[in-house]
Protein backbone atom coordinates (compact mmCIF):
# COMPACT_ATOMS: atom_id res chain seq x y z
CA UNK A 1 0.00 0.00 0.00
CA UNK A 2 1.65 3.14 -1.20
CA UNK A 3 0.79 5.96 1.41
CA UNK A 4 0.27 9.71 -0.85
CA UNK A 5 0.68 13.62 0.31
CA UNK A 6 -0.52 15.80 -2.55
CA UNK A 7 0.62 19.40 -2.06
CA UNK A 8 -1.82 21.59 -3.66
CA UNK A 9 -5.83 21.95 -3.14
CA UNK A 10 -7.05 23.15 -6.49
CA UNK A 11 -9.23 21.92 -9.03
CA UNK A 12 -6.29 19.34 -10.17
CA UNK A 13 -5.44 18.25 -6.78
CA UNK A 14 -9.09 18.30 -5.84
CA UNK A 15 -10.20 16.00 -8.71
CA UNK A 16 -7.21 13.99 -8.38
CA UNK A 17 -7.35 13.07 -4.63
CA UNK A 18 -10.72 12.11 -4.74
CA UNK A 19 -10.19 9.63 -7.91
CA UNK A 20 -7.03 8.42 -5.73
CA UNK A 21 -9.66 8.01 -2.36
CA UNK A 22 -12.49 6.75 -4.34
CA UNK A 23 -10.81 4.04 -6.64
CA UNK A 24 -7.13 2.76 -5.42
CA UNK A 25 -7.86 1.39 -2.47
CA UNK A 26 -5.71 -1.62 -1.75
CA UNK A 27 -3.21 0.15 -4.20
CA UNK A 28 -2.83 3.38 -2.66
CA UNK A 29 -4.25 5.83 0.38
CA UNK A 30 -3.60 9.47 1.08
CA UNK A 31 -2.65 10.40 4.22
CA UNK A 32 -2.26 13.57 3.90
CA UNK A 33 -3.50 17.33 1.92
CA UNK A 34 -1.60 20.78 1.81
CA UNK A 35 -2.29 24.13 0.83
CA UNK A 36 -0.45 27.44 1.64
CA UNK A 37 -4.48 28.14 2.49
CA UNK A 38 -5.83 26.52 5.47
CA UNK A 39 -9.11 26.88 4.45
CA UNK A 40 -8.68 24.60 1.36
CA UNK A 41 -6.58 21.86 3.04
CA UNK A 42 -9.27 21.67 5.27
CA UNK A 43 -11.94 21.77 2.62
CA UNK A 44 -9.97 18.90 0.27
CA UNK A 45 -9.35 16.97 3.82
CA UNK A 46 -12.92 17.01 4.77
CA UNK A 47 -14.74 15.92 1.21
CA UNK A 48 -11.78 12.63 1.16
CA UNK A 49 -13.14 12.13 4.95
CA UNK A 50 -16.12 9.85 3.70
CA UNK A 51 -13.28 7.20 2.30
CA UNK A 52 -10.63 7.64 5.19
CA UNK A 53 -8.88 10.00 7.55
CA UNK A 54 -6.87 12.25 6.07
CA UNK A 55 -4.81 15.02 7.41
CA UNK A 56 -5.00 18.65 6.45
CA UNK A 57 -1.67 21.03 6.33
CA UNK A 58 -1.00 23.95 5.23
CA UNK A 59 1.23 27.23 5.66
CA UNK A 60 4.65 26.71 4.49
CA UNK A 61 5.72 23.16 3.03
CA UNK A 62 7.76 22.55 6.25
CA UNK A 63 4.11 21.59 7.61
CA UNK A 64 4.21 18.51 4.91
CA UNK A 65 4.22 14.69 6.59
CA UNK A 66 7.84 12.96 5.82
CA UNK A 67 6.16 10.05 6.25
CA UNK A 68 4.56 9.80 3.14
CA UNK A 69 5.83 6.89 0.40
CA UNK A 70 5.22 9.40 -2.47
CA UNK A 71 4.67 13.16 -2.85
CA UNK A 72 2.12 14.59 -5.69
CA UNK A 73 2.93 17.93 -5.99
CA UNK A 74 -0.29 19.47 -8.03
CA UNK A 75 0.70 22.98 -7.42
CA UNK A 76 0.90 26.08 -10.21
CA UNK A 77 3.54 25.57 -12.77
CA UNK A 78 5.52 28.75 -11.06
CA UNK A 79 5.89 26.84 -7.78
CA UNK A 80 6.89 23.10 -8.53
CA UNK A 81 10.60 23.82 -9.04
CA UNK A 82 10.32 25.51 -5.40
CA UNK A 83 7.94 22.93 -4.16
CA UNK A 84 10.26 19.89 -5.39
CA UNK A 85 13.06 21.63 -3.68
CA UNK A 86 11.43 21.88 -0.30
CA UNK A 87 10.11 18.57 0.01
CA UNK A 88 13.64 16.61 -1.14
CA UNK A 89 14.90 18.04 2.45
CA UNK A 90 13.98 14.96 4.92
CA UNK A 91 12.27 12.37 2.22
CA UNK A 92 15.12 11.53 -0.17
CA UNK A 93 13.03 7.92 0.26
CA UNK A 94 9.71 9.03 -1.03
CA UNK A 95 8.54 9.65 -4.90
CA UNK A 96 8.23 13.31 -5.72
CA UNK A 97 5.91 13.37 -8.85
CA UNK A 98 4.16 16.53 -10.21
CA UNK A 99 1.28 17.13 -12.77
CA UNK A 100 1.90 19.43 -14.69
CA UNK A 101 1.72 19.24 -18.89
CA UNK A 102 4.75 22.04 -19.64
CA UNK A 103 7.12 21.71 -16.18
CA UNK A 104 9.87 19.40 -17.59
CA UNK A 105 11.03 16.46 -15.14
CA UNK A 106 14.34 18.17 -14.56
CA UNK A 107 12.13 20.48 -12.39
CA UNK A 108 12.56 17.60 -9.32
CA UNK A 109 16.35 16.06 -10.56
CA UNK A 110 17.43 19.28 -10.69
CA UNK A 111 17.11 19.08 -6.70
CA UNK A 112 19.21 15.84 -6.42
CA UNK A 113 16.26 13.93 -5.82
CA UNK A 114 16.71 10.32 -7.41
CA UNK A 115 13.29 9.37 -7.50
CA UNK A 116 11.22 11.99 -9.63
CA UNK A 117 8.44 11.69 -12.04
CA UNK A 118 5.72 13.27 -13.53
CA UNK A 119 1.58 11.91 -13.73
CA UNK A 120 0.15 14.27 -15.72
CA UNK A 121 -3.90 13.48 -16.39
CA UNK A 122 -5.19 15.21 -19.61
CA UNK A 123 -8.20 16.78 -19.20
CA UNK A 124 -9.83 20.13 -17.64
CA UNK A 125 -10.85 20.55 -14.10
CA UNK A 126 -12.94 22.34 -11.98
CA UNK A 127 -13.86 21.63 -8.63
CA UNK A 128 -17.67 21.15 -8.74
CA UNK A 129 -17.98 19.14 -11.91
CA UNK A 130 -16.46 15.67 -10.92
CA UNK A 131 -14.19 14.21 -13.24
CA UNK A 132 -14.36 10.58 -14.48
CA UNK A 133 -11.01 9.44 -14.71
CA UNK A 134 -11.86 6.49 -16.49
CA UNK A 135 -12.63 8.15 -19.77
CA UNK A 136 -9.20 10.02 -19.91
CA UNK A 137 -5.54 9.23 -20.38
CA UNK A 138 -2.82 9.75 -18.18
CA UNK A 139 1.03 10.13 -19.32
CA UNK A 140 3.62 9.17 -16.77
CA UNK A 141 7.86 9.69 -16.93
CA UNK A 142 9.91 9.02 -14.25
CA UNK A 143 13.66 8.71 -13.41
CA UNK A 144 13.26 5.19 -12.32
CA UNK A 145 11.60 2.10 -14.12
CA UNK A 146 10.19 0.67 -11.00
CA UNK A 147 9.00 3.95 -10.17
CA UNK A 148 7.48 4.53 -13.65
CA UNK A 149 5.86 1.07 -12.80
CA UNK A 150 4.31 2.37 -9.29
CA UNK A 151 2.34 5.10 -11.14
CA UNK A 152 1.30 2.56 -14.02
CA UNK A 153 -0.35 0.94 -11.15
CA UNK A 154 -1.83 3.60 -9.04
CA UNK A 155 -3.57 4.86 -12.63
CA UNK A 156 -4.42 1.93 -13.32
CA UNK A 157 -6.80 1.87 -10.91
CA UNK A 158 -8.59 5.08 -12.29
CA UNK A 159 -8.56 4.72 -16.05
CA UNK A 160 -7.78 1.58 -17.82
CA UNK A 161 -4.35 0.62 -18.92
CA UNK A 162 -4.67 1.40 -22.75
CA UNK A 163 -5.09 5.08 -21.50
CA UNK A 164 -2.02 5.00 -19.68
CA UNK A 165 1.07 6.42 -21.81
CA UNK A 166 5.43 7.07 -21.33
CA UNK A 167 5.66 9.85 -22.41
CA UNK A 168 9.30 12.76 -22.55
CA UNK A 169 8.92 16.46 -21.08
CA UNK A 170 9.24 17.36 -25.04
CA UNK A 171 6.10 14.83 -25.81
CA UNK A 172 3.86 16.39 -23.03
CA UNK A 173 5.23 20.21 -23.76
CA UNK A 174 3.85 19.36 -26.99
CA UNK A 175 0.47 17.77 -25.91
CA UNK A 176 0.06 20.41 -23.49
CA UNK A 177 0.17 23.14 -26.51
CA UNK A 178 -2.62 20.73 -28.54
CA UNK A 179 -4.87 20.91 -25.70
CA UNK A 180 -5.08 24.76 -24.99
CA UNK A 181 -6.17 24.72 -28.69
CA UNK A 182 -8.59 22.32 -28.54
CA UNK A 183 -10.21 22.65 -25.19
CA UNK A 184 -8.92 26.14 -23.73
CA UNK A 185 -9.07 28.54 -27.21
CA UNK A 186 -12.70 26.36 -28.30
CA UNK A 187 -13.83 27.15 -24.66
CA UNK A 188 -12.90 30.95 -25.09
CA UNK A 189 -15.22 30.89 -28.60
CA UNK A 190 -18.10 29.56 -26.62
CA UNK A 191 -17.76 32.41 -24.69
CA UNK A 192 -17.80 34.88 -27.39
CA UNK A 193 -20.73 32.94 -29.20
CA UNK A 194 -22.44 33.34 -25.91
CA UNK A 195 -22.11 36.60 -26.22
CA UNK A 196 -23.36 37.42 -29.64
CA UNK A 197 -25.96 35.25 -28.74
CA UNK A 198 -26.98 37.43 -25.79
CA UNK A 199 -27.16 40.72 -27.75
CA UNK A 200 -29.48 39.53 -29.48
CA UNK A 201 -31.93 38.18 -26.66
CA UNK A 202 -30.91 34.01 -26.88
CA UNK A 203 -29.51 31.77 -24.72
CA UNK A 204 -26.30 29.51 -25.66
CA UNK A 205 -28.20 26.54 -24.93
CA UNK A 206 -29.42 26.63 -28.53
CA UNK A 207 -25.63 26.07 -29.71
CA UNK A 208 -25.33 22.80 -27.48
CA UNK A 209 -26.70 20.58 -29.88
CA UNK A 210 -24.89 22.04 -32.64
CA UNK A 211 -21.53 21.72 -30.09
CA UNK A 212 -22.62 17.96 -29.19
CA UNK A 213 -22.58 17.04 -32.76
CA UNK A 214 -19.59 18.36 -33.62
CA UNK A 215 -17.77 16.55 -30.71
CA UNK A 216 -19.33 13.40 -32.14
CA UNK A 217 -18.15 13.75 -35.52
CA UNK A 218 -14.50 13.78 -33.92
CA UNK A 219 -15.11 10.81 -32.70
CA UNK A 220 -15.35 9.48 -36.01
CA UNK A 221 -13.42 11.40 -38.47
CA UNK A 222 -10.61 13.61 -38.56
CA UNK A 223 -10.32 17.49 -37.26
CA UNK A 224 -9.91 18.40 -40.80
CA UNK A 225 -12.34 16.58 -42.41
CA UNK A 226 -15.13 17.37 -39.74
CA UNK A 227 -14.46 21.23 -40.50
CA UNK A 228 -17.32 22.94 -42.15
CA UNK A 229 -18.66 26.50 -42.49
CA UNK A 230 -18.42 29.32 -44.83
CA UNK A 231 -14.78 29.77 -44.69
CA UNK A 232 -14.27 25.95 -45.62
CA UNK A 233 -16.69 25.97 -48.62
CA UNK A 234 -14.90 29.52 -49.41
CA UNK A 235 -18.36 31.33 -49.10
CA UNK A 236 -16.83 35.13 -49.25
CA UNK A 237 -20.38 36.24 -49.43
CA UNK A 238 -21.39 35.25 -45.59
CA UNK A 239 -18.07 35.94 -44.69
CA UNK A 240 -18.20 39.20 -45.46
CA UNK A 241 -22.00 39.61 -43.98
CA UNK A 242 -20.40 38.44 -40.72
CA UNK A 243 -17.52 40.93 -40.61
CA UNK A 244 -19.67 43.82 -41.28
CA UNK A 245 -21.72 42.69 -38.38
CA UNK A 246 -18.91 42.90 -36.30
CA UNK A 247 -17.53 46.04 -37.37
CA UNK A 248 -18.14 47.72 -34.22
CA UNK A 249 -16.01 44.81 -31.99
CA UNK A 250 -12.67 45.37 -34.06
CA UNK A 251 -11.20 42.54 -31.90
CA UNK A 252 -13.52 40.23 -32.71
CA UNK A 253 -13.66 40.94 -35.97
CA UNK A 254 -9.66 40.35 -36.41
CA UNK A 255 -10.08 36.96 -34.88
CA UNK A 256 -12.93 36.03 -37.33
CA UNK A 257 -10.56 36.85 -40.26
CA UNK A 258 -7.55 35.38 -38.74
CA UNK A 259 -9.37 32.09 -37.99
CA UNK A 260 -11.33 32.08 -41.43
CA UNK A 261 -7.67 32.56 -42.95
CA UNK A 262 -5.98 29.70 -41.25
CA UNK A 263 -9.01 27.55 -41.73
CA UNK A 264 -8.86 28.18 -45.27
CA UNK A 265 -5.11 28.29 -45.58
CA UNK A 266 -5.08 24.43 -43.93
CA UNK A 267 -7.49 23.40 -46.82
CA UNK A 268 -5.25 24.47 -49.51
CA UNK A 269 -2.63 22.91 -47.40
CA UNK A 270 -4.65 19.19 -47.67
CA UNK A 271 -5.53 19.81 -51.49
CA UNK A 272 -2.13 20.01 -52.44
CA UNK A 273 -1.07 17.01 -50.26
CA UNK A 274 -3.85 15.10 -51.85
Amino acid sequence: MTTIAIAGAGRLATQLATAIATHSTGTATIIQVWSRSKSHATELAGRLARYSHVDAAWGTPESITTEADAYIIAVADDGIAAMAQALHRGREHALIAHTSGTTPLAAITATGHERAAVLYPLQTFSREHTTDFARLHIFIEAAREADHELLATLAATLTPRTNIHTSTSAQRRQLHIAAVFASNFVCHCCTIADSLLADAGLDFSVLQPLVEEQVAKLRTMPPAEAQTGPAARGDSHVMGTHMAMLATQPRLQQLYRMLSESIQATGRERATRH
